[in-house]
């Protein structure tokens, strides 16, 4: 016998945690109310395919205090979960319970931090092969998916956090790759404020201001250049007491010595 569900086309899923978590079937998108069903769900995104046991998810939840029946309500909370995506006409139940704990099957849904993994892993090879302009392609549409801190920037236990803290390390590397291939095609004006931006953002990143340097040294702005690295010394000792790194250093003297090679000289050493 041939059922409904068979035959009935699967509708477009996309689980979205690139900024705050939302949920989209085909054009219409929705977001969870409730903060601990909305972090249930992060954890199972963030391990797709993969069974997280019922202590682990305790954790997420309460931390290191969890109530008396900690058990009783992350039944619960699985319970709004399932419901909620329910009503969201997702055509199969995509929350399943496997001992020890839950499991959430990705099927075909789409989760927008793969994707963007995906991209970066082929503009960094592209970037490799000196691909410069395939690289920024695959680079700027991996950006573009960003729509904020990853889930809105809330980060409470160990899986969250760690996933948050790896995935903006990914998110910077990206960054980066994407100045370095601008700088390979002499695009050294178009990322100037790129860059001022970035620091603003990230003033503890040293290549940010390496990438800086060498895009004003290029757009004929040498006393800007070297003024950028005096802020970044005076920044990374006012807050770690450390000296600029070496290649941060090295930048500095090849300004001063208006080396030839920094007019055409790659930054991925």
């Amino acid at each position: 016998m041939v059922l409904q569900s068979d035959i009935l086309p699967k509708r477009r899923v996309r689980y979205e945690i690139l900024g705050p978590l939302r949920i989209s079937v085909e054009e219409r998108s929705a977001a969870i109310s409730a903060h601990k069903v909305e972090l249930l769900l992060a954890v199972l995104l963030i391990r797709a395919d993969h069974i997280v046991t019922a202590g682990q998810l305790i954790d997420e939840l309460w931390g290191g205090r969890p109530p008396g029946r900690a058990t009783a309500g992350l039944h619960v909370y699985v319970s709004e979960l399932r419901k909620f995506l329910d009503r969201q006409n997702i055509s199969d139940r995509p929350i399943e319970t496997c001992s020890p704990g839950y499991l959430l099957r990705q099927d075909s849904a789409e989760i927008d931090f793969q994707t963007f993994l995906t991209l970066l892993r082929s503009g960094r090879k592209a970037a490799a092969e000196c691909r410069n302009e395939e690289a920024i392609d695959f680079l700027e549409r991996a950006l573009s998916l960003w729509r904020g801190p990853v889930l809105g920037g809330f980060a409470e236990g160990p899986i969250v956090s760690n996933f948050i803290t790896w995935l903006n390390e990914e998110q910077t590397e990206c960054l980066e790759l994407l100045v370095e291939s601008q700088l390979q095609l002499g695009r050294h004006r178009e990322v100037v404020g790129m860059l001022f931006s970035l620091i603003a953002e990230s003033p503890l990143h040293e290549a940010f201001y390496r990438q800086l340097m060498l895009a004003l040294y290029r757009s004929e702005r040498k006393a800007d250049a070297l003024r950028v690295y005096q802020k970044a010394r005076g920044i990374l000792s006012d807050e770690l007491g450390l000296d600029p790194c070496r290649t941060l250093q090295s930048m500095q003297r090849s300004i001063l010595l208006d080396e030839e090679s920094l007019l055409h000289a790659s930054l991925s050493a």
